[in-house]
């Protein structure tokens, strides 16, 4: 009975230490995954919902979660689409818990500037939010240009088509200044 008692006691803390060894395993694995995950993918995970978007500049935006790019987030508000830079924000509500990487190669190389591009192609006429230190400042306009990390803005009074003599100035805006940019909703990221 004794050397039944040993075994039995063996055995258990045996078992014990496995188990202990899997939980271990088993948490390091989810730690190590956790340090692979991008925001994107975490707002991947929640697009159709709604978020909000508080900017370094202090703005902040709400609105449908339709696309979560590599670079750069839409949101749908209304009658309007918002394009933001990740770069632009400090606080994202409405986030869950899931993530979801984005299995498409061809999705992951497009950026900010192809988006940017997109607008500067269609003649889009937008509003665009510069963030600095003492808040935004809100250009209206069309995109002229889009080189790697600015884009020139033809700046004009709301409402006006882009013609020479419509044209107040020509903005060149850094693509770190962005802060967002704001078109009709029938403008296509």
């Amino acid at each position: 009975m004794r050397w039944d008692a040993l075994f039995t006691d063996l055995e258990s803390q045996f078992a014990e230490a496995d188990r202990l060894a899997l939980d271990a395993e088993v948490n390091e694995r989810a730690r190590a995954e956790m340090v692979g995950l991008e925001l994107s993918d975490r707002l991947r995970a929640v697009l159709g919902c709604r978020l909000t978007v508080y900017l370094a500049a202090g703005e902040s935006f709400s609105g449908t979660l339709s696309h979560a790019g590599g670079e750069a987030l839409v949101l749908d508000e209304g009658q309007h689409q918002l394009l933001i830079p990740y770069a632009a924000a400090v606080r994202y509500v409405g986030l869950g818990r899931l993530s979801l990487a984005e299995t498409s190669s061809v999705r992951r190389g497009i950026g900010l500037a192809h988006a940017l591009r997109g607008l500067a192609r269609d003649r889009a006429e937008l509003s665009v939010f510069i963030g600095n230190a003492g808040g935004v400042v809100r250009l209206a306009g069309v995109i002229d240009r889009v080189g790697k990390d600015y884009v020139d803005l033809a700046v004009l009074t709301p409402g006006e088509v882009r013609r020479g003599h419509h044209v107040n100035q020509i903005a060149t805006v850094p693509f770190t200044a962005l802060a967002a940019i704001r078109s009709l909703r029938t403008s296509e990221f």
